[in-house]
């Protein structure tokens, strides 16, 4: 099986505290890491983990943080190939604070993506039509303006599903793609005055495939274009950290749809592999498995 994912990739400086502090007061780290991440990042690891062989492209990759994602992947099935490592630039981090369900990010995303608008210059590449081809599914970022549109327009072109997360309901990505999931994050971004009821017939209605609108650990909301509005409660477990949740869910959307899974079967896949996650930390140490995944649905 051979995936091909287009998006965002940073390096992540996470830190698992007790718990969240007040103003002025301290708060112990239990544990801290900085491994390779952002949407595409984490599903790269999660997707070869279950089995598959990964294509990875989209955000450059700096000098300072070209060793780490060089080091993290070898042995792993995921090809580096298509990234571009940029010595001029110091590449993308961020830094993320966790305590069970809750977690806080801090980053320098805004100036990324001012400077690109600003300077014309940007720190991505343009998606490969080659890369496509060979892939047998693909999971897109929308984060990448034009350029991003432009690989769900080649998927489109030759014939391959992929996933997306997090657009417009208005987008050509969601209208063409095989599975959209928009979460939480996405629908206070775009949507702040809008509930996920509200929205749900919006995005089914002018999607191409399968919506899927999530709520964090609740139940959430998915169905096609002109069927039902189904709903599915995510597999409960201990949250030792949130951190790649979401990122998870989109690598088992991914793998599902490769498998050509059924909707019901895609929904319980995606849930379960994020459950997996949540439940330890950190998740690019010990990324869902197959077998790990499976016993989670048959558990219930």
């Amino acid at each position: 099986m051979n995936i091909y994912l287009y998006g965002m990739i940073v390096c992540s400086n996470s830190f698992l505290l007790n718990d969240f502090p007040k103003p002025d007061e301290y708060s112990e780290i239990q544990q801290s890491y900085r491994f390779p991440g952002g949407e595409t990042g984490t599903c790269a690891t999660v997707l070869a983990s279950l089995g598959a062989d990964v294509t990875m492209d989209g955000a450059h990759i700096g000098k300072n943080t070209a060793s780490l994602v060089k080091e993290f992947y070898s042995g792993r099935s995921v090809s580096l190939d298509s990234l571009y490592f940029d010595d001029s630039w110091e590449g993308l981090e961020d830094h993320i604070w966790i305590s069970g369900n809750v977690r806080t990010p801090f980053g320098i995303f805004g100036r990324f993506y001012s400077e690109a608008y600003k300077t014309g210059l940007r720190h991505w590449n343009k998606p490969k039509e080659s890369d496509i081809v060979s892939c047998d599914a693909a999971a897109i970022d929308p984060f990448f303006w034009e350029d991003s549109d432009m690989a769900a327009e080649l998927c489109v072109k030759h014939g391959k599903s992929y996933v997306t997360i997090d657009c417009g309901y208005d987008s050509y990505i969601h209208k063409n793609s095989a599975v959209s999931v928009i979460s939480g994050e996405g629908l206070k971004n775009n949507y702040k005055d809008k509930t996920r009821e509200e929205l749900f017939p919006l995005f089914q209605e002018n999607g191409g495939g399968l919506t899927i609108i999530t709520n964090g650990g609740n139940e959430f909301l998915y169905g096609r274009k002109g069927g039902e509005i189904k709903k599915f409660t995510p597999y409960k477990v201990n949250a030792v950290s949130t951190l790649g949740a979401g990122d998870t869910f989109k690598a088992g959307c991914t793998y599902a749809l490769a498998m050509g899974m059924s909707d019901d079967e895609l929904v319980s896949f995606a849930s379960a592999c994020a459950a997996a996650a949540i439940s330890r930390y950190p998740l690019q140490l010990d990324p869902p498995t197959i077998g790990e995944v499976d016993n989670i649905i048959r558990k219930g």
